[in-house]
């Protein structure tokens, strides 16, 4: 195909027409096979001369042919997409670098920037040897445009390897072009600033490389005199660049996305990674202290002091209007100040300035500001979607603002605790502004927790609140009243209580009273008020028992109006709370649900659909923080909670089993991925709570096997125990539809032989396999040979004792499903195999602790193990008559156990139990403060975690690095932990182990004298001392079965 007609078929994928782009992109994708495209593409890219959205079409496709087909591996590519001809890599090895350099399209650089970053990933070095020396080349070129594709360049080089522990080239890169880069900014810095782009561009770029370099490691080259002190002055000079009003946007908006602010930002963002990551010697884990323990000596001692400085000077001229300070630079100086609090080295230098940080830079982030005011007016439910929980807005100063406070009251409680209520206090005393009034309610909020745990505070709560927080639930300003509401939810969620229940129900009429308010965020501060008054106190939630219709129809109401999954919670407290008030309205209250639900789902739908085409990793990130589908999981949560509510009453759980099938069906069909895992609980729920499968449901199976087959493939995990209820409860269905029985089928081999799935799929394939042949006993017969053969392929080719275990347990349970054609088909896959299955099985008999840790193990055994003992001696393949007697014996060691992995699991049990039953508030005060007069290193929970994360980061490198795997014995035992399932229900659980192998030792007898006789004289004084004492705990359950008293 000629460069005119490939350039004029890219140029109508951006057809208005969608049937015309329709066509384009189908004949493009014909191109995909053909050797050329990509030289042809490269070439029309190049062409200035092409229109800009030719270009860019093309330069997009590119971008995914190379990433879907530019690998090495087989496994890593799709079926469809073909590895790329080697005439086309030699054009884009040898041209990328040049393309960037001339690209004048900021979009096409983009994508070129992302091609080049594959072809790094996987030809440097062996491939792509020259390419140091080509960027070097650039970087040393007196053209601005080759040194800014150098720039380019070198953060991809980068951000190929930022990630990587093997083969990884980081440090070889960062030792080569570093010190290129730090001398291009360094000179960069010397020319004035000004509203040309160029500079400030490249000094971004610059910057972000060496942060990027710093993401799982610092190389040893950096950690030099000889780097880090240019480079930490090269930070230091870009933070404390005086920025001259013409050099940047005069719109705020504007100032914070411009170039100038991004390298300012990045160079915060650096001087904050290399202190918190790899120069906090404090803070540094044990793992990490031979790499860098010298290196975090050296830098809290000769750059923190100064960073600090720097910033405690920067934060002077923002407070004093002498200088400005982007949203996100502020968010890296208060994250400094943060990781400052806990080293004593720091902490002492920060320290003396930390009531006036807190008074001139905290308390303003912490107020009403013009811009929540804005919203306040203008979006409602867009200001209680910013303001609640504002601290999950992570990357904002008010996010960090308020950890700022977090970590003083922490880490610092002696020393600034008190002060800062001290600050709070002398707001809330005078006569300050409804907006400072607001901040200082606010930072109440936020310490309620402390506060109501501190020793010398906790006593005064009350009257703090009748004082300070009352009054303002009736302020003029509904923003107050908002706030004073969230501080009243805070304090009492922490455990606020009162001396007088007059006083609680004083709060209780207000807050009440507010669900009625006129300013939509006071409505939804009230619902969340009273839910935390509903859980604490019993006489709030019998005041609420006669208006809980009301208060219902009223979250609904602010649901629909907001889509605030904040407030499913409520409505998730309010029906656990009123199961009995909710019972003869709980159809219609989830017919209500559902229909909100499936209208967000329409819209998600229809948001999907609008979207098309490629999206990169950013949108996608943004599209899964996105409002309507947090609402939709909430309310699909919420209505599996009015189904768990609903275990007592069948008659109305079967009506919102049909009220609710819409929802699933809907979200099924149309592959609404977000939402599948909620979907599938629902199907669990349902299943298992009615305990059988109503018509209405199939469709649903249906439906799911399909999903799975498509786009759900890697949802087995949640996908599982809705299959298992509908084998299970829908046994007497699927026994009758050889359909159903194939797909049943299907999923099983699928789960063990797709080789994108992981072990953990694998082991849920073997337990729906399980499920099949336990649940369908004598109408399975079809599927038990390919069942047979696929398990037998995966025998010991597991790499996890847990996959391993369960492939092995699925032959077995095919042993209990019908001896005779088990060992048949085992035997007849090879001359010997029953001999091979047998040593296996028995294998793991022998060790039966190790090998068969959970309960159900060794009751499967035992139940498949009596099952071959009633065979006749003709049905006994000959190369196991030997060993057939053994049997007897392999049933003992397992008895032996029995008992033990019985009393264990029901310790366990109990402890499960018990944990549930405590009380999750109750918080150890010294675990939340630190109360103590010492000013030593601050060692907490935080600290005490990425140890523990760094020390399984060195665990795992160890493994990695090891030359050869270990090879774990056949014999012995396992570092993987198989650990008991206590939600796990299986068909056998009511069988009696006991009674089950007396049963079949008399009938051995019976039809097998010889092999009985020799099994029984074999066994030692122990094993027949273990056959009476089974012996006679079966006739204790047969005799209390018979008076009809459950055995425990």
């Amino acid at each position: 195909m000629d460069l005119s007609t490939l350039s004029n078929l890219f140029s109508t994928t951006i057809n208005p027409d969608p049937n015309i782009r329709k066509a384009a992109e189908l004949e493009i994708r014909k191109l995909t096979l053909q050797e050329g495209v990509i030289t042809a593409l490269l070439q029309i890219i190049a062409n200035d001369s092409t229109e800009i959205s030719t270009r860019q079409a093309c330069a997009v496709w590119l971008k995914n042919r190379v990433h879907t087909g530019y690998s090495y591996e087989p496994t890593a590519r799709r079926p469809d997409q073909p590895i790329i001809a080697q005439s086309d890599r030699d054009q884009l090895r040898s041209n990328i670098l040049s393309l960037i350099a001339n690209s004048s399209s900021r979009p096409i650089t983009i994508q070129l920037a992302n091609i080049l970053r594959n072809i790094i990933i996987h030809d440097f070095p062996e491939r792509l040897p020259n390419l140091l020396t080509d960027l070097k080349a650039l970087l040393q070129s007196q053209d601005v445009r080759q040194v800014h594709a150098g720039c380019i360049a070198a953060l991809e080089c980068v951000r190929a390897y930022r990630f990587r522990r093997e083969n990884n080239f980081l440090p070889q890169i960062a030792q080569e072009i570093l010190p290129h880069l730090s001398n291009i900014a360094t000179q960069m810095m010397q020319t004035p600033p000004s509203a040309a782009q160029e500079i400030p561009t490249m000094l971004h770029l610059i910057l972000k490389t060496y942060k990027t370099t710093l993401q799982s490691e610092l190389s040893p080259h950096q950690q030099t005199s000889e780097s880090i002190v240019p480079w930490g002055r090269l930070f230091f000079a870009v933070i404390q660049l005086k920025l001259p009003k013409e050099a940047v946007p005069e719109d705020e908006d504007e100032r914070e996305r411009c170039e100038w602010w991004k390298a300012k930002k990045w160079a915060y963002g650096t001087l904050g990674r290399l202190f918190m990551r790899y120069g906090n010697p404090s803070q540094l884990p044990s793992p990490m202290k031979k790499d860098y323990g010298a290196f975090a000596e050296h830098f809290v001692t000769q750059f923190a002091p100064e960073i600090l400085n720097i910033y405690l000077g920067q934060v002077e001229l923002f407070v004093t209007n002498q200088a400005w300070l982007s949203q996100k630079c502020q968010y890296q100086i208060l994250q400094f100040f943060i990781e400052c609090i806990k080293p004593k080295s720091t902490w002492t230098l920060l320290k003396p300035h930390v009531e006036t940080l807190v008074s001139s830079f905290v308390f303003p982030h912490l107020s009403f500001t013009p811009t929540k005011k804005l919203l306040w007016e203008s979006d409602p439910t867009d200001y209680v979607r910013v303001t609640v929980d504002e601290t999950e807005n992570f990357s904002t100063p008010v996010s960090s603002a308020t950890s700022f406070l977090f970590s003083l009251a922490s880490n610092r409680t002696k020393a600034t605790f008190l002060p800062i209520l001290r600050f709070i206090n002398s707001v809330l005393e005078s006569n300050a502004a409804p907006a400072q009034k607001y901040g200082a309610l606010n930072m109440t909020a936020a310490l309620g927790p402390w506060m109501i745990r501190h020793p010398e505070v906790k006593n005064r709560m009350e009257q703090f609140i009748i004082q300070f927080v009352t009054p303002e639930l009736s302020n003029a300003e509904g923003y107050i009243r908002a706030m004073a509401l969230e501080v009243l939810t805070a304090v009492i969620k922490s455990g606020l209580q009162w001396s007088k229940e007059e006083n609680l129900k004083v709060h209780f009429d207000i807050v009440l009273a507010r669900l009625d308010d006129p300013d939509f965020p006071v409505r939804v501060q009230a619902a969340l008020a009273l839910t935390e008054m509903v859980v604490v106190y019993d006489s709030v939630k019998s005041a609420v028992s006669p208006l809980v219709g009301k208060v219902i129809q009223d979250l609904l109401k602010l649901s629909d109006e907001s889509e605030l999954d904040i407030l499913n919670h409520s409505m998730e407290v309010m029906v656990n709370s009123f199961q009995t008030e909710l019972l003869p309205v709980a159809a219609q209250l989830t017919a209500r649900l559902c229909d909100t639900y499936l209208r967000l789902a329409g819209e998600i739908l229809a948001q999907e659909e609008s979207g098309g085409g490629e999206v990169d990793a950013e949108t996608l990130l943004s599209e899964a923080d996105d409002d309507k589908t947090f609402a939709a999981l909430g309310i699909s949560k919420t209505i599996n909670t009015i189904i768990l509510s609903l275990d007592s009453a069948t008659e109305i759980l079967s009506q919102v089993q049909e009220v609710v099938v819409p929802i699933l069906k809907y979200t099924f069909e149309h592959k609404l991925i977000e939402l599948l895992d909620n979907m599938f609980d629902l199907v669990d729920s349902l299943t298992f709570r009615l305990r059988k499968i109503s018509p209405s449901m199939w469709p649903i199976f249906e439906t799911m096997y399909r999903l799975f087959k498509n786009d759900a493939i890697d949802f087995l995990d949640e996908m599982l125990p809705g299959l298992d209820n509908f084998v299970s409860f829908g046994n007497d269905v699927v026994k009758t539809r050889p359909d159903y029985k194939q797909m049943l089928l299907d999923i099983y081999v699928t789960a063990i032989t797709n080789t994108h799935l992981g072990e953990n799929d694998h082991v849920n394939g073997c337990k729906l396999a399980e499920s099949i042949l336990l649940n369908l006993r004598g109408s399975a017969d079809e599927l038990l040979q390919p069942i047979i053969n696929t398990a037998w392929g995966q025998l010991d080719k597991g790499e996890t004792f847990a996959f391993r275990l369960a492939n092995l347990e699925v032959l077995i349970n095919a042993v209990l499903y019908n001896p005779v054609a088990t060992l048949q088909i085992i035997e007849g896959s090879s001359p010997g195999a029953a001999r091979v299955f047998f040593d296996k099985w028995f294998s793991a008999i022998n060790n039966s602790e190790k090998k068969l840790p959970r309960v159900h193990d060794k009751k499967l055994c035992i139940l498949a193990l009596s099952a071959l003992l009633e065979l006749s001696p003709d049905s006994i393949p000959p190369a196991l008559h030997e060993g057939w007697p053994g049997i007897v014996g392999g049933i003992l060691k397992i008895f032996k156990g029995f008992s033990k992995a019985v009393e264990a699991r029901k310790e366990l049990e109990d402890q499960v139990i018990e944990d549930e039953d405590e009380d999750d508030d109750d918080v150890d005060s010294e675990r939340l403060m630190n109360l103590r007069d010492e000013e030593d290193d601050i060692w907490d929970e935080d600290s005490a975690y990425m140890e523990l994360l760094a020390k399984e980061q060195e665990r795992l490198r160890q493994e990695r690095n090891a030359q050869e795997r270990t090879v774990e014995d056949e014999d012995g035992g396992s570092d993987d932990d198989v650990e008991e399932e206590l939600g796990y229900i299986s068909a056998i659980d009511n069988v009696d182990p006991y009674e089950t192998f007396k049963k079949a030792l008399t009938t051995f007898q019976l039809l097998n004298p010889q092999s009985y006789q020799v099994a029984t004289t074999a066994l030692d004084i122990e094993q027949q001392t273990q056959l009476m004492e089974v012996m006679r705990i079966a006739e204790a359950v047969a005799a209390a079965a018979a008076q009809g008293q459950p055995q425990t």
